[in-house]
């Protein structure tokens, strides 16, 4: 992808200082315990906190699509577990705002909540309120009313910022509070709107007026974009330009296929850090798409392996990966084209599970947090290679001398191993690497290495390495350093000593040689070796691991300096307490530990004190409690009702809306008279029904039939069609529809055609040309053999205030919605006994509905989710609910979702819950229904634990 390069004119005092003053107060006490302020700088190398230079590694996550605060820190602390220190995070105006000057930041929404969980664990925030967010969300973000406000979106038009001021009044204030600079918070930047590439006069004039609006607001911290180079310099600059970048695209469907990785070191604006605010971390799928599980094979650990690397050789010490951890669209939140999942393909599942990307971004994270000397780096001259197909992309750190190497395919596209030395210029001479015989450096496939040479921390000197550094602390009174290669391939270290140490090796095959430079060890990457070095002025231990045996080693810095673990699934934090070390993680079957913390000498995990004995390598041995086995039940028991009373032509709906509007603010054209799109009436989300009424008697032409155009957006749109009670026929994947009215359907007098519709959500506006606004329900109705007014139509479709605690996406307009029988399911008396998988030959909508009972272990974080498995042929929709919480939209005959993550929260794995789902069959094939089970994703023994959503309003 080629962008322009922008470099800014002039750079104002070389870069931005910012600090929040102290709130002024009168009371002694309370000004002497006033928090630090912090300042938030940055020049043309990195951003520096405090004056501290410092690699923002950032991963995206949206609280929005996980509606479970209590598993917001789950994502942070795996965030951080995995070398992350930032977390970039959209705030959806839509999702707070259900009503034009109403807005909600509780429960799910406390965003006050989710910013002091970031901070709790240890990770930076990069805030992105918009107004306008894009995000594969309904309407990018936009407030669903806002669809009948006939504004210029992401404009200078004054009714539009009228409103967009209105949200930033409300997010600013949240965010201003939980700024780093006032010491508070963690909030370290502000994004200002997204993805905007309007250059013209009036693009400039909006991106000024979101700015000033940031800035009366109270936001203090650096303004920075992702509008690739559209506002470096001029009015509506950004304090720091960023770049959105999708190298790979969309295409799921052909995972192995690869694009070039860009040259990133083209876009470094002059007096900037080199920013990616928006870098590939999976892909989103459509309906009917490949799935998710290929969205991860073509954005894979190999992906981040080259990309990420190749970026961080290009330059860049500000990066952020879209997504990290995905999440669920729940509710009616997805774009037309997205189904419910939001996986992504990212390195954190849907279920909140590792992807192998997990542990290769942990390994990079890392290393980027051990090895200060990447903060602040030039191009050097390449190392020599002589494998052709290679190519050495060279960088130092001016002020050390420490050199970076990433070694990789000249094509980046390319799969072949390939074997070379590589010749290095260095302060102790001139190196081809690896020296010893018969030994390679290899480039396996789709990979590159990141070395390090003349590289020194505290008392260790690494001259070189073939293997890459994973990352190296000061434990005690030793420097330990964790080595990694791709397994069974070479390695060799070299080390400055000044005279011969002494070496043990406590575990693996590691040859020593001393000669005139250093002591050179040689080794095949295996398992995890241990070698201890001593004669230095501080000894050494190192672990020399392949890319697997790194999976389980975690670090976590305390108070009293570095801790590093080896062993356990997950190691989310220490700290030490009156002499204690407090270990919290998750365990799995395998429980044997090993931990490397200086002077602890008692141990707790996850509050339980864990017996210790000392190694030879000086390590603790633990023995961690296993997960105890998880058996799901069967869901069974099911009962249904029907739910399309709109169907029967004595239905009363004289409490329905009038479709009587002749004038629309969408950009939609009507095709008829009046105006019968759905949000012009104020129904939003999911179903509406539409009913209308022709006479039949002397005097009236009765219509023969109608012909109907109806949008419900992309190919998972829907639309049933019924002639009092009598089933006409359905429409999918199209927006054109005609239906015949056979004679012996037509009855003296009242007549009623009955149209269910579905709103797949709103598109976004990403160009700024109001397609929030594109019509959603029926666009035209055109009578067959009668004048255009001889059907009067009504509609009814979903209300917002019915369930303000789930929030404005929740419901649709189906009847069972409207009476929140997710919620309230009635009377017992009216749901009968059923079975799955139905088998049903009757069109229209069903409700099931089952109780389960969990007793599942405690201590443990099991994740859960449903499962619809269907027989071949069937031709339904169906929205799943648990414990009134809208978590999936299902379409069985389009696809390709059949498993829904449903978070504990909205789920109890500890009391009675209550699975509800509303089924729409769409023909009269046999069928309904699949089967429907409980699947488990992952279970372990873990300190989270999470507290139940209520299931009233």
């Amino acid at each position: 992808m080629t962008r322009t390069q922008w470099i800014k004119a002039a750079l104002i005092a070389s870069s931005l200082a910012l600090t929040a003053a102290a709130p002024a107060s009168t009371d002694t006490r309370a000004a002497a315990s006033a928090p630090k302020t912090h300042r938030i700088t940055f020049d043309k190398y990195s951003f520096l906190i405090d004056g501290k230079r410092t690699y923002i590694w950032s991963g995206e996550f949206h609280p929005y699509r996980l509606p479970s605060p209590g598993l917001w820190p789950d994502i942070f602390q795996k965030m951080k577990a995995a070398g992350f220190n930032t977390a970039s995070i959209y705030f959806s105006w839509g999702y707070h705002s259900p009503r034009d000057g109403q807005y909600d930041f509780s429960g799910v929404r406390d965003l006050d909540k989710l910013l002091d969980d970031a901070r709790d664990a240890g990770i930076y925030v990069i805030a992105r309120p918009g107004p306008y967010i894009n995000a594969e969300v309904d309407s990018g973000g936009f407030p669903l009313w806002l669809t009948e406000k006939p504004v210029r979106n992401r404009s200078p038009d004054p009714a539009y910022l009228k409103l967009a001021d209105q949200w930033m009044t409300q997010i600013d204030r949240i965010l201003a509070r939980h700024q780093l600079t006032d010491g508070r918070g963690t909030v370290i930047a502000y994004q200002v709107e997204n993805e905007y590439y309007n250059g013209s006069p009036a693009g400039r004039a909006y991106m000024q007026h979101l700015e000033d609006k940031a800035r009366a607001d109270g936001i203090t911290v650096p303004l920075v974009g992702n509008h690739n180079a559209t506002f470096v310099t001029g009015k509506g600059a950004v304090d720091v330009s960023g770049w959105d970048y999708y190298p790979q695209g969309f295409d799921c469907s052909h995972p192995s296929q690869w694009k070039p990785a860009p040259d990133m070191a083209a876009h470094h604006f002059a007096g900037e850090p080199l920013f990616t605010a928006e870098f590939q971390g999976g892909a989103f799928d459509p309906w009917g798409g490949p799935g998710y599980a290929k969205c991860a094979q073509l954005i894979n650990d190999r992906f981040a392996n080259v990309f990420y690397k190749e970026n961080i050789a290009a330059g860049a010490t500000a990066q952020n990966f879209y997504m990290l951890y995905g999440g669920t669209s729940w509710g009616w939140q997805a774009i037309p084209q997205n189904y419910t999942s939001y996986d992504y393909g990212a390195a954190i599942t849907e279920g909140r599970q590792f992807d192998p990307k997990y542990y290769e971004d942990k390994r990079i994270g890392y290393f980027l947090h051990a090895v200060t000397p990447i903060t602040k780096t030039n191009p050097m001259q390449p190392g020599r290679l002589d494998d052709p197909r290679l190519i050495d992309r060279a960088r130092i750190n001016p002020d050390t001398g420490t050199q970076f190497h990433l070694v990789r395919h000249g094509d980046t596209t390319a799969s072949s191993v390939e074997q070379a030395h590589l010749t290095l210029s260095l302060k102790e001479g001139r190196f081809s690497i690896p020296q010893q015989a018969g030994t390679t450096l290899t480039i396996d496939g789709r990979e590159s290495k990141l070395l390090l040479a003349d590289y020194t921390f505290d008392a260790t000197r690494m001259i070189y390495s073939t293997s890459e550094l994973m990352t190296i602390a000061t434990i005690g009174s030793r420097d330990v350093a964790v080595l990694y290669g791709r397994h069974g391939t070479d390695g060799e270290t070299l080390l400055g000593f000044a005279a011969r140490p002494k070496v043990t090796v406590l575990a693996g095959h590691v040859t020593s040689h001393w000669e005139q430079h250093g002591l050179r060890l040689d080794y095949r990457h295996d398992g995890l070796a241990q070698v201890l070095i001593e004669g230095g002025s501080k000894p050494l231990l190192l672990l020399i691991g392949d890319n697997r045996a790194t999976q389980s080693i975690w670090r976590q810095d305390t108070s009293r300096g570095p801790v590093l673990m080896i062993g356990s699934h997950l190691l989310r934090s220490a700290h030490y307490d009156d002499g204690t070390l407090a270990l919290t993680g998750d365990g799995d079957s395998d429980t044997h530990a090993w931990l490397f913390a200086g002077d602890a000498s008692r141990v707790t995990w996850n509050g339980r004190p864990l017996s210790a004995t000392r190694t030879a390598s000086g390590a603790l041995a633990l023995t961690l409690p296993a997960p105890r086995p998880v058996v799901l039940p069967t869901l069974d028991h099911w009962t249904r009702r029907t739910g399309a009373p709109e169907i029967a032509r004595n239905f009363d709906d004289a409490h329905w809306k009038i479709a009587n509007r002749t004038t629309t603010s969408s950009v939609t054209k009507p095709g008829t008279l009046p105006v019968l799109f759905a949000d012009d009436y104020g129904f939003h989300t999911g179903n509406t029904w539409y009913r209308g009424h022709f006479t039949v008697n002397t005097g009236h032409v009765a219509p023969t039939g109608l012909k109907l155009k109806v949008m419900s957006g992309g190919k998972a749109g829907a639309f049933t069609v019924w002639l009092n009670g009598h089933f006409l026929g359905s429409v999918t994947g199209s927006e054109l529809g005609a239906f015949s009215f056979p004679s012996r359907m037509i009855v003296p007098g009242d007549n009623v055609v009955s149209v269910l519709t579905v709103d797949m959500g709103h598109e976004e506006d990403y160009d700024s040309t109001g397609e929030n606004r594109t019509a959603r329900g029926i666009v035209s109705a055109e009578p067959v053999g009668a004048t255009a007014n001889a059907i009067t139509w009504r509609l009814q479709g979903a209300i917002v205030d019915e369930s303000p605690l789930r929030g404005p996406y929740n419901f649709g307009g189906l009847y069972g919605e409207r009476r929140e029988w997710p919620i309230k399911p009635g009377n017992p008396a009216d749901w009968h006994p059923a079975t799955l998988p139905a088998d049903t030959s009757t069109p229209g909508v069903t409700w099931y509905r089952t109780s389960v009972p969990l007793d599942l272990p405690k201590g443990q974080d099991t994740s859960l989710g449903l499962q619809i498995k269907d027989p071949p042929g069937r031709h339904y929709r169906a929205m799943i609910f648990v414990n009134g919480w809208q978590m999936g939209n299902y379409v069985a005959d389009l696809g390709p979702q059949h498993r829904f993550p449903i978070p504990d929260g909205v789920i109890d794995p500890h009391g009675n819950n209550n699975i509800t789902i509303a089924v729409w069959k769409t023909d009269r094939t046999p069928g309904g229904l699949g089967r429907v089970s409980l699947v488990d994703f992952g279970s372990y023994t873990s300190p989270i634990d999470v507290s139940t959503i209520p299931a009233g309003k």
